[in-house]
């Protein structure tokens, strides 16, 4: 596909996917909407819990050196890119599910887990099985101009959450831009929902990678 892939998620994982997105072959605008910054949190004790899950990269980050008094719960990740943060943070990955809260409920119940913690952002979808959730980052919005915006038009916008496809559709419904003339590649389908009607196209990703995703927008011109 020979349209630009406008990658929208916060940093460090602005940077990655748009280097993904180059290597693959595809030109790339690179247009943050929001700002991940890490908020203050006290580690519980981990015999309370009988799982760790994590829903983002931007937890393991945000977690910080903290995280390792949580080393003795087997992790529940959210996509590959999640699973490798936390190996890397020296973390034993247990199972590596999607990013729909139900299949993650479904998973957790079928490795019996009752009691996770779950480390995640400040804006969360609740998940059965999870008994606490701690905030260890926020995603702030970031100001984005008109003509950044504008610039949007005939472009693949890149969605990596629902507060980002949210966020999108009403900037550009304030700014004028028609959806029709942005298409959009969703991480789930729970997200490209989330983006509602009137875009150009809609590719949903398969499972939560960016291997995926660019599958998904390279069948939409087959």
């Amino acid at each position: 596909m020979s349209e630009t892939l406008a990658v929208l998620r916060p940093e460090p994982g602005n940077a990655a996917t748009a280097a993904r997105a180059t290597a693959a072959g595809y030109a790339v605008l690179r247009l943050p909407l929001f700002a991940v910054v890490p908020l203050d949190w006290a580690v519980p004790d981990p015999r309370d819990h009988d799982a760790l899950v994590l829903t983002s990269a931007n937890s393991v980050r945000a977690a910080g050196a903290a995280l390792s008094g949580l080393a003795a719960l087997p992790v529940i990740a959210v996509g590959e890119q999640t699973a490798a943060a936390a190996r890397a943070a020296g973390l034993t990955v247990l199972a590596t599910g999607n990013s729909d809260a139900t299949a993650l409920a479904t998973l957790l119940a079928e490795h019996g887990i009752a009691r996770a913690l779950h480390l995640g952002g400040r804006e969360r979808t609740p998940v059965g099985g999870v008994t606490r959730a701690i905030a260890v980052y926020a995603s702030e919005p970031r100001a984005v101009a008109p003509a950044d915006l504008a610039g949007l038009a005939g472009s693949v916008a890149l969605l990596h959450s629902a507060r980002a496809a949210a966020r999108l559709g009403a900037l550009l419904d304030s700014a004028e831009v028609p959806r029709g003339r942005v298409t959009i590649g969703a991480f789930s389908a729970a997200i490209a929902a989330t983006a509602g009607p009137g875009w150009r196209a809609v590719a949903v990703a398969p499972s939560p990678s960016d291997a995926a995703l660019f599958a998904a927008i390279d069948a939409l011109g087959r």
